[in-house]
């Protein structure tokens, strides 16, 4: 089978970049392990996505944005950053930005289902399901992908879309700079009694770190990182319980909360490429870039990513050039790096401060958070990063 795109993962970045160069002519192959099924109606994974009003320019544009329900669309008007038992912090508002709200908040098993429905509407997207793959090579005029079952799939250029543990990416001998935490993150949705005027929180605790994603109605999502052991602890409760212990680690600042849907434990695993490209190779999305889900910016640097690599892709492909030419690639990998690396290093710089919980790092964690927040440029650059 010969194409132009092999992509590795049906993930909404994998999905997004496949729509997007299909609709340009191209024509593209999905290669993906899950069966077809849990593409079409994935499950809801606890996990609410963040979106930027840059990303959400985007979803118009790939035409994702259409497909999701308006109760699940939840507006994030403020943001807030708190530290130890203090109530305030630095507070962040949209009339420090361009725009009249920080951003959204969308399901991620939304976002996957609605960019397979976009998929589908495109003839030259060709979703391999239930895959195993291999082997990958590449050569100096394409690339070559051998599955489980003995098909071989040949194209121009082979993209992974395939997680931050991406295999396809070890394969193609790219190192990682792997971060493991040490932490696990539970995500599940609440009701409560105190209305939350659409703000978000992030609460870094001593042993804990606790944020809150404001959804429509008294909802909210809860995001709660704890160490191994405690999160164990955590899980062995009984539903009366869990819900007590919850609405007493938030400070009952919402009043009492009640869980309304499943809990999701992962583990907090950070990922960054020491390259983005290889000859006709390519990575995108968590394959690139694995964010540690304090910024809640992940599904943002994976959609940038695909901005990155598509126009210049597209550009070429009008143009009868090369899509896949080491100029090309190399242009992708530096305006991706670019917009990655700065607010990478920058997390794992506010973490592990942030979850110091020594006293000369408590101290310096409210002399930081104090300052942040009387230095207007920061906050504004910080609007500005959501809303511009």
């Amino acid at each position: 089978m010969n194409v132009d795109v092999t992509i590795v993962g049906a993930g909404p970045t994998g999905l997004c970049l496949a729509y997007t160069l299909a609709r340009a002519g191209m024509n593209v192959v999905v290669l993906e392990r899950q069966p077809r099924k849990a593409l079409a109606e994935p499950a809801f994974d606890g996990r609410e996505i963040a979106l930027t009003h840059e990303s959400q320019r985007l979803l118009q544009d790939w035409g994702l944005w259409e497909h999701f329900p308006a109760e699940e669309v939840s507006d994030l008007r403020h943001a807030k950053v708190l530290d130890g038992h203090a109530l305030k912090g630095m507070n962040i508002g949209p009339d420090l930005g361009k725009q009249s709200q920080l951003g959204w908040l969308i399901p991620n098993h939304l976002i996957r289902q609605a960019a397979f429905t976009q998929c589908a509407t495109q003839e030259r997207v060709h979703i391999l399901d239930s895959i195993q793959i291999r082997h990958t090579r590449t050569h100096s005029h394409g690339a070559e992908v051998e599955l489980e079952d003995g098909r071989t799939i040949s194209s121009r250029l082979l993209v992974a879309a395939d997680s931050r543990f991406s295999e396809t990416r070890r394969a193609q001998g790219i190192p990682a700079q792997m971060h493991d935490y040490g932490k696990s993150m539970m995500v599940f949705r609440v009701k409560h009694e105190v209305p939350h005027d659409h703000v978000a929180w992030e609460w870094f605790g001593y042993g804990q770190t606790r944020a809150l994603l404001p959804l429509n109605g008294q909802q909210a999502s809860v995001v709660l990182t704890l160490p191994h052991h405690a999160m164990q602890a955590l899980q062995r409760l009984d539903d009366e319980a869990f819900d007590q212990d919850i609405s007493q680690r938030y400070e009952y600042q919402l009043g009492s909360m009640q869980r309304i849907s499943e809990r999701n434990v992962y583990p907090l695993v950070g990922a960054y490429a020491f390259r983005f490209h290889n000859p006709r190779f390519a990575l995108i999305g968590d394959a690139a870039v694995g964010m540690h889900p304090v910024t809640a910016h992940g599904f943002n640097l994976g959609a940038l990513s695909v901005k990155h690599l598509s126009e210049r892709v597209i550009t070429a492909f009008q143009q009868g050039k090369d899509i896949a030419s080491a100029e090309l690639l190399q242009s992708y990998t530096h305006a991706h790096r670019r917009s990655s690396l700065p607010l990478y290093a920058a997390t794992n710089m506010v973490i592990a401060l942030y979850t110091n919980d020594l006293a000369p790092a408590r101290f310096l964690r409210k002399t930081v958070l104090k300052a942040a927040d009387a230095l207007q440029p920061f906050k504004r650059l910080v609007a500005s990063q959501l809303t511009g």
